[in-house]
């Protein structure tokens, strides 16, 4: 039996609470054996100044996922070409795990809006299942997506928490903790990130 592995994209900048749940509920809730979050390095053609530095975003992940066996971090693409496209990472890590890995995608509703419009995507949902949970969103999913094969919805929690909210408010001097599992938070306060 291949192990099927979900690959959940982000920056997560800083990883969250509203993460955790989203893929543990994947993992525990369908056919999934493991979820992988898959740290997405800054851009050398982009430079967000609220972004971290790659190892930092993926040490918040490592700190996050400590306690559960079946969550793992990933930094397989700081070492992809730049930008980094959705497809060729698939197809590195088919070759480099060959036969026994199944790798599939884990979305947002929001982001499945717009998966017409990236880099080679019929050959994603040809060769890859697109595992989606609810977000709330404006816009409609392309009709095409509709009772895909390869799409499989998740009823999923719907966690409406942003990174970009937790930034804002801990920059304010707001209590964001509850918002954090405990040793990204602790990572976040000693470091002195967001500040």
């Amino acid at each position: 039996m291949n192990k099927k592995i979900g690959l959940y994209f982000g920056t997560f900048n800083p990883i969250h609470i509203g993460h955790l749940v989203i893929a543990n509920h994947m993992v525990e809730f369908s056919d999934l054996d493991e979820v992988w979050f898959v740290v997405t390095p800054q851009s050398p053609f982009k430079t967000k100044k609220t972004l971290l530095d790659n190892h930092h975003r993926y040490q918040l992940v490592v700190e996050a996922t400590q306690d559960y066996p079946k969550l793992k971090p990933s930094k397989i693409e700081f070492d992809l070409p730049q930008p980094n496209y959705t497809v060729t990472t698939l197809a590195y890590l088919q070759e480099k795990y060959d036969v026994d890995h199944d790798f599939c995608l884990i979305m947002g509703e929001d982001n499945l809006k717009g998966l017409h419009k990236w880099k080679n995507y019929e050959v994603i949902l040809e060769n890859h299942t697109i595992y989606v949970y609810p977000r709330i969103s404006e816009g409609k999913v392309d009709h095409s997506f509709k009772d895909h094969p390869k799409i499989q919805h998740v009823a999923a929690p719907i966690m409406e928490i942003s990174s970009t909210f937790i930034r804002a408010q801990h920059k304010l001097g707001k209590n964001v903790r509850p918002l954090l599992p405990e040793s990204v938070w602790k990572y976040m306060d000693e470091m002195n990130f967001y500040r």
